[in-house]
């Protein structure tokens, strides 16, 4: 018997039985879905990561206090940031931006929102490429001066007034203090980190610094932001800064309290964490199409018991037990292959209904379902089928 004619009986035999054949390959449809939808989901989150550690610029620095290897580490101070953008001391950097942050109770119109808050200074806007939908950034007069300005985000200003335009001049209560709105943030969507500008708003540093944040230290700041002039440039750049930051603390190599973190240590760190999400989603839903495929082995043994008479009639008009024992190799992996295939659909529909509940979420995830990832679960569907139709197609052969 060739291969054509014992695929054609195969198809024939799984066919007779409908309502068994669908109720068996259903464990593989959803195993398969699964697979697929959890495979789809976790590369759709390494890009949306890597995507908006990109966006942020391959030039970024982050300097901040070192709290964990050292006991009592010196603050981090707005001159330390003058000094890091000092072209002398640190040729490679092209600008610095000292910032505090906290969070904020906002009152406008009798409405009250609490969110994150970010005291900045002039250079902010360029190393953190922010764009205004109306209104203007911080002037250096109104940084200077203590000035009780406010740039909202958009979600911000949707919370306290209903919208997100048309809002310059108006009043809002920060921490129960006045301030008078200049600027929109442009919107920028949801964010993957939970800090969206979308939900901050923006003070003058030293604003935050006297009026809503003290700190134990003068000028003392939580992070500096440092954009070096360009991405070939960004470790020449932090070993600039911490030459710079070891002279200032009078600190010596291997004993820094600072840390200064990259885009690229963030780009490997997330593409870690992503890969061992997604291997484990991946694993999760494998569990499943293992069960599956105990199932087909359960159906293809009832199955043997069933035809036992037509398997010794086989073998009477001269069927070899090689020829028997292919007939449920075939039964059976064709029950993992069309119930693969079934299942890549379904892991297809459920990756974009998730990607969608995200998207009403406020919360940018494109499921992206790969070749490999197809073949993957194609491959592994067959495997199954064939693995756990060895037992009963042997059994079958015996007889």
């Amino acid at each position: 018997m060739n291969l054509l004619s014992s695929l054609m009986e195969a198809l024939e035999s799984l066919t007779s039985n409908k309502v068994r054949t669908a109720l068996t390959m259903l464990g593989i449809i959803i195993g398969v879905g699964a697979v697929i939808a959890m495979l789809a989901i976790g590369n759709g989150t390494e890009q949306a990561i890597v995507g908006e550690i990109e966006g942020i610029g391959t030039n970024l620095l982050f300097v901040m206090t070192n709290r964990e290897d050292v006991t009592n580490p010196e603050p981090l101070t707005i001159r330390d940031a003058e000094a890091i953008a000092d072209p002398i001391y640190a040729p490679s950097v092209s600008a610095a931006a000292p910032v505090i942050q906290g969070q904020a109770e906002l009152n406008a119109g009798g409405n009250v929102t609490t969110t994150g808050l970010v005291g900045v200074t002039e250079e902010y806007r360029v190393v953190q490429n922010v764009e205004l939908s109306e209104g203007e950034f911080f002037t250096g007069t109104q940084i200077t001066g203590l000035a009780s300005a406010v740039i909202l985000g958009t979600n911000v200003a949707e919370d306290l007034f209903g919208r997100s335009d048309g809002l310059i001049g108006e009043t809002v209560r920060v921490s129960g203090q006045p301030f008078r709105v200049v600027g929109i943030l442009k919107k920028e969507g949801g964010s993957e980190f939970g800090n969206s500008p979308d939900d901050q708003i923006l003070v003058p540093l030293t604003t935050a610094q006297t009026r809503l944040m003290p700190r134990n230290v003068k000028n003392q700041v939580d992070l500096i932001y440092v954009s070096a002039i360009d991405a070939d440039s960004v470790q020449q750049a932090e070993d600039q800064i911490s030459l710079i930051l070891r002279d200032r603390h009078k600190i010596k190599l291997g004993e820094d309290d600072f840390n200064i973190i990259s885009q690229e240590m963030f780009l490997d760190m997330a593409s870690t964490v992503t890969g061992v999400f997604t291997v484990f989603l991946g694993g999760v839903a494998g569990i499943s199409l293992l069960v599956g495929g105990i199932g087909i082995m359960n159906i293809m043994l009832v199955s043997v018991t069933e035809r036992t008479k037509e398997i010794g009639l086989r073998k009477a008009v001269g069927a070899k037990k090689k020829d028997i024992l292919t007939q449920f190799l075939i039964e059976s992996s064709l029950l993992s292959v069309i119930g693969g295939i079934i299942g890549i659909i379904l892991g297809w529909l459920l990756s974009l209904g998730i990607g969608r509940i995200a998207a009403a979420s406020d919360f940018i995830l494109n499921p992206a379902i790969t070749i490999n990832s197809v073949l993957l679960a194609t491959l592994f569907s067959a495997a199954v089928g064939l693995f756990f139709g060895i037992y009963p197609a042997n059994r079958a052969s015996q007889l």
